[in-house]
C-alpha cells in the first residue's frame, strides 16, 4: 500500500487574516473599529507573517554550500547559545530559548551562521519543542553528513508561564544525538562539556 501524501488546505489570503484579528477582538468583547484597534488587524497579520517566516523557507538549502579545505581538522564544531523564538502549536504562545548545535565532520563543514539559520528556519514555525529538536538534527544530518549530530535546546513555553499551571522559572531541555554522539560516550560528554552541561545523565 503506497503513502498518501498530506494534503494542506489552501493558504488564507491577509484580507482572511486580518478578519480573524476582527473576529478574535469581537470575541473578547472588545470593538475592532474602535480608534486604538482599528490597524491592529493589519499590525498582528503583519506580526504573525514575521513570526511564523519558517514556513517560507527550506532550511536544507542554508547547508548546500560547504567547505572541504579545513587543515585537516577532523574536531568537533559546536555553536552554542543560540537565541531563538517559536510558536507553541498548542497555544500559539511563544517558546523563547537557546538552542546549541554541534557535529563531528566527515569529509566537509558549513559556516557557522547556517547552522543558526537553521534553527531559525524551523523555530519559525508552529512548533512542539521535541519536534523542534528533530528536525535541526536531522537536517544537519541529512545534508552534511556527519559522523554525528548533538542538538540541545533549552527554553520557556509561555504556555505555561502565563496559563494553566502558571509556572515561573521554569524551563524545558531535550535533546537529540546521532551517530558518534549518541554511541559513543565519550563524544557526547565533550558535547555537553563545550555547551555547558556537565555531568548530564540521559542526555
Amino acid at each position: 500500500m503506497g503513502t498518501r501524501k498530506r494534503r494542506f488546505p489552501s493558504r488564507a489570503t491577509r484580507d482572511e487574516a486580518e478578519e480573524a484579528v476582527r473576529t478574535l477582538l469581537r470575541w473578547a468583547g472588545d470593538d475592532p473599529t474602535r480608534e486604538g484597534l482599528r490597524d491592529t488587524p493589519k499590525r498582528v497579520a503583519s506580526a504573525y507573517r514575521d513570526w511564523l517566516s519558517g514556513y517560507a523557507v527550506d532550511p536544507h538549502d542554508f547547508l548546500r554550500r560547504t567547505f572541504e579545505d579545513v587543515g585537516g581538522y577532523d574536531g568537533m564544531v559546536v555553536l552554542r547559545d543560540i537565541a531563538f523564538e517559536s510558536r507553541c502549536e498548542h497555544h500559539i504562545a511563544p517558546i523563547i530559548g537557546r538552542a546549541h548545535v554541534g557535529y563531528l565532520p566527515a569529509d566537509r563543514v558549513v559556516g557557522i551562521s547556517k547552522l543558526a539559520r537553521v534553527v531559525d528556519g524551523y523555530s519559525r514555525r508552529l512548533q512542539v519543542q521535541e519536534k523542534l529538536t528533530a528536525q535541526i538534527a536531522a537536517c544537519i544530518s541529512d545534508v552534511l553528513k556527519p559522523r554525528g549530530v548533538g542538538v540541545v535546546i533549552d527554553a520557556v513555553h509561555e504556555c505555561m508561564t502565563t496559563r494553566g499551571v502558571h509556572k515561573r522559572g521554569v524551563s524545558m531541555i531535550t535533546s537529540c544525538m546521532t551517530g558518534v554522539f549518541r554511541d559513543d560516550a565519550r563524544t557526547r560528554a565533550e558535547f555537553l562539556e563545550f555547551i555547558g552541561i556537565h555531568g548530564a545523565r540521559g542526555l
